[in-house]
């Protein structure tokens, strides 16, 4: 596959420990996990993008050398998620030995907080049954998902996004691999954007990239993003009691970008605090997002509720 067509994922995903951004005490720990080859069962936990698979991967390919794929099983828990899944294919290939100078196998199940409670719980008897010939490392998004007697037979690991220092190493590298030009407004775009997504980061480069320049504007409209400047704008004229002005505002920042009433409301929350109010008056419309949110969740109407919102910044003032 030529460069061209190559998914850059992918094609900077780490192969290493040493190839991977952020994350400093769960690597060390891993590390000296298989260099005793004594390796329990993982459950890594975390928001998305920020390295869970990558690791698990990496685990296997230093523990099991370039034969790993004979000694490793991955399974996406959303795409496979019924009990039949864990009855038949964890299950035979847990049951039988590693192949080679190994202990045991590693099965991944990745996103495995979508697995029904019924599958959760036949993955649990099968991990006590077959500890001796396999390992699991489980990864999900929201570990509170997971039940408590699997939670309760593994090393469990929790993820955070990466630091603002860290997505920029990272854009760094991309941009002088690829010779891309990036000035700094346009890093700190995508830095506001990925809040710690590294996978989000490297998708808005190559989008970026293909479309034949990386500007601060291009990266807001390639993520669908309204600019955060936009946003407190808006926000500023309904606290100034200029509501017309404030909604009209919104409803063209929603066209323009394309944005859904709770992407508007995600950003609105993390722009409440960047304005000039008191702390009380900031958390008291910290709440009322999420009470609009709700009730957009729920079925009410966006555009009403959008307007509700507002109305509350010029009663708050």
């Amino acid at each position: 596959m030529s460069d061209i067509t190559t998914i850059w994922t992918e094609k900077y995903r780490p192969k290493t420990f040493e190839d991977l951004t952020g994350q400093t005490e769960i690597i060390k720990k891993l590390k000296a996990f298989i260099e005793k080859q004594n390796i329990p069962h993982l459950l890594f936990a975390g928001p998305a993008g920020i390295g869970k698979s990558t690791l698990a991967l990496i685990i296997a390919r230093t523990f099991f050398g370039e034969h790993y794929r004979e000694n490793f099983l991955e399974l996406n828990a959303s795409d496979e998620r019924g009990i039949d899944v864990v009855r038949v294919k964890v299950k035979d290939f847990a049951r039988t030995k590693a192949l080679g100078n190994v202990p045991f196998k590693i099965i991944f199940l990745d996103e495995c907080d979508a697995l029904t409670k019924e599958a959760q719980q036949a993955l649990r008897r099968t991990m006590e049954n077959y500890t001796s010939t396999c390992r699991f490392v489980l990864a999900a998004n929201y570990s509170s998902k997971i039940i408590d007697p699997i939670q309760s037979r593994c090393a469990v690991f929790r993820f955070k996004p990466l630091s603002n220092e860290h997505v920029e190493q990272l854009i760094t590298k991309i941009a002088t691999q690829e010779n891309l030009s990036i000035g700094q407004e346009a890093k700190n775009a995508l830095i506001t954007i990925a809040e710690g997504d590294c996978r989000r980061v490297v998708n808005l480069l190559q989008s970026g990239a293909a479309a034949g320049e990386i500007t601060p504007d291009n990266v807001y409209s390639l993520a669908s993003y309204a600019k955060p400047t936009e946003i407190k704008e808006t926000l500023n004229l309904a606290l100034a009691g200029k509501f017309v002005e404030s909604r009209d505002k919104l409803l063209n920042i929603m066209l323009t970008y394309g944005l859904s009433a709770v992407d508007i409301i995600k950003q609105i929350q993390s722009t409440i605090w960047q304005l000039d109010i008191s702390n009380r008056k900031k958390v008291q419309l910290i709440d009322k997002c999420g009470e609009t949110e709700f009730r957009i969740v729920e079925g009410s109407d966006e555009f009403l509720q959008l307007e509700a919102l507002l109305a509350q910044f010029i009663l708050n003032e």
